[in-house]
């Protein structure tokens, strides 16, 4: 009876009471429903404000437009960089699932004060007279950035911490495992889509009609809810137990082999040093040697496999860092450590290559506006908020995803006649294409755009242009598949293919892409003003009204930045190996 008992617990994973988990009782698809249902909620409470964020610093704070424009940039960045905090978190100390509650509740009171400041009018700042506005400034100010930074620190632990939670839910040592988590990513992108949908049409319209107190009320509401719903199933999750901190480990291997290669004179003395075989792999009395690249790849699952024994020809300045007698015994490390950052520097330059797409996104999502409201944003009797344009790509993302899911995809698997069909790093690429496409058309709508301004004379005016801004919507269209393909690509690439002692942590790197593609896109358009304002010209991203901006110019040079940045990912996703089975082609 104890035998049997004992076979039927997950290895390494507890309930939310911390007893062990169990088979058929904790994880599955039903666990990762509460998480799917949740990050339509969170996504809803985060994008409702985020979308228009800059309207209210600007109309109500009275902040000018740069400013308010670089606080919103700073504000989405903070959020996503803080993924990694929270990713860090669930690995080292906490489980997922603590982190999020925490999380949540950071966000949850952040917006509380945000709803309380906007429905208080002694809090906010002085009305407007005639001509002249007083900034937010003192003890407003304070409450203000402060509310806003408690949501970006909630957000971050929330984008850290839920995909790797639902993630966990599944068995990973049986191919329909896969196969489940495979689809719970492409429905974690979906449900994103869902929540992003609601925000920036229903709530936005709530803050523009009704007051910025509604729309940070119903956010408040969603946020609250997803705690409810996510709570509900607790009795059906099951949490990884955390294995200590990952950044200790990756530190201690880069230091204790920096440290050897210093002491052998140089890293390739080191190297030989460990030599015990031909192939340079320190091999163990009494095991096997490692016979094929094929054995190499195989995954190494939490619940099944044991620990790596033999070092890898792999990034061999590293292999000095499993020396049987290190320098100091504060830098002694397993095989198995070497390994496991291996594995994290060989990920890097995938994470690297994603920054171009994600610069491209935050650049479509401020310059695209601007154009939206310069045209004719009427369909029909219907007058559409320029703040809600990304309805398109969020359309786009929940028609395709399920298409992508039940469609292509089992075709793909049975064209291929592998597990996965299209793997993590082609998917990745697809995306990459889709971006440099975005950007050509972005290009080509800007030339028709100003064409229409200077046929009727209104490059200098502030009046409609008589054209509709359904054009815009096309690299919206574009954009909205790239982020399918990349997002869920890159979540389910991290989470799959890092060690799991550093899963979430790794899957954080996600969003880190995207808060390093915000702050990218400021520094290239700092660049390109700077280079194109000298000699007395007007930058190309400045003038009286955005019909004179060289918008065009700007779109064909991401367009080239994009494509070179796909060469510099080719070279890398090639010479890939996949350590996992389910990901192989």
């Amino acid at each position: 009876m104890e035998v049997e008992e004992e076979v039927s617990r997950w290895e390494g994973y507890a309930d939310w009471r911390n007893r062990a988990a169990v088979k058929g009782r904790h994880g599955g698809m039903i666990a990762a429903s509460f998480v799917l249902v949740v990050e339509v909620l969170e996504n809803l409470a985060y994008l409702a404000n985020a979308s228009n964020l800059v309207m209210y610093l600007r109309e109500y704070m009275h902040m000018s437009p740069s400013k308010s424009a670089n606080e919103v940039t700073n504000f989405m960045g903070t959020a996503f960089l803080l993924a990694l905090l929270g990713g860090f978190l669930s690995d080292a100390f906490f489980s997922t699932y603590q982190i999020f509650l925490i999380s949540a509740s950071i966000e949850f009171l952040g917006l509380i004060i945000l709803t309380i400041q906007a429905r208080t009018p002694s809090l906010m700042p002085s009305s407007c007279d005639s001509s002249t506005c007083q900034e937010v400034s003192g003890s407003k100010e304070a409450m203000l950035f402060i509310g806003l930074y408690l949501v970006a620190l909630g957000v971050g632990g929330i984008k850290g911490s839920l995909p790797s939670h639902g993630a966990e839910q599944f068995d990973e040592s049986t191919p329909k495992g896969r196969k489940q988590r495979s689809t719970f990513f492409n429905y974690f992108v979906f449900c994103l889509a869902c929540g992003a949908l609601v925000a920036v049409t229903f709530v936005v319209w709530l803050e523009d009609n009704k007051g910025w107190e509604w729309g940070f009320g119903v956010s408040t509401i969603a946020i609250f809810v997803s705690i409810l719903i996510f709570l509900s199933g607790s009795r059906f999750y099951r949490n990884k137990i955390p294995c200590g901190s990952p950044l200790t480990t990756i530190l201690k291997v880069l230091l204790a082999a920096s440290v050897k290669c210093y002491a052998t004179g140089s890293s390739s003395n080191a190297v030989v040093s460990l030599a015990a075989s031909p192939s340079n792999h320190s091999v163990p009395k009494g095991k096997k040697e490692v016979e094929s690249e094929e054995e190499l790849e195989k995954p190494r699952h939490q619940e099944a496999e044991p620990p790596q024994t033999q070092l890898t020809n792999s990034l061999r300045f590293l292999n000095g860092a499993a020396e049987e007698k290190p320098v100091h015994r504060l830098l002694q490390c397993t095989v198995q450590q070497v390994e496991d950052v291996k594995i994290v520097l060989k990920m890097l330059p995938i994470f690297a290559c994603t920054i171009m797409l994600n610069c491209c996104l935050a650049q479509l999502s401020t310059f695209s506006v601007q154009q939206a409201a310069s045209m004719n944003t009427k369909i029909g009797n219907l007058k559409v908020p320029p703040a809600s344009l990304p309805i398109f790509p969020v359309v786009f993302i929940m028609t395709l995803a399920p298409i992508y899911d039940h469609l292509i995809i089992p075709f793909a698997r049975k064209a291929t006649k592998t597990e996965m069909g299209v793997t993590h790093l082609q998917r990745i690429g697809v995306g990459l294409v889709l971006s440099i496409l975005a950007m050509g058309v972005a290009a080509l709508v800007e030339i028709k755009r100003k064409g229409v301004a200077k046929d009727n004379g209104l490059l200098d005016s502030k009046e409609t242009l008589p054209v509709t801004f359904l054009w815009i919507a096309l690299q919206y269209l574009f954009l909205g598949s790239a982020d399918l393909f990349t997002l869920a690509g890159l979540l389910e690439y991290f989470f799959t293919e890092a060690p799991s002692s550093m899963r979430s942590l790794a899957t954080s790197l996600s969003w880190a892409s995207l808060a390093m593609g915000y702050y990218l896109s400021s520094v290239i358009v700092s660049i390109v003003n700077s280079i194109t304002g000298s000699s007395a010209n007007t930058p190309w991203l400045r003038g009286k009204s955005i019909n004179r901006y060289k918008l065009d110019y700007f779109y064909w040079l991401m367009c080239v930045l994009s494509a070179a940045n796909f060469l510099h990912y080719l070279f890398w996703a090639m010479r890939y190996k996949y350590r996992s089975t389910g990901s192989r082609s």
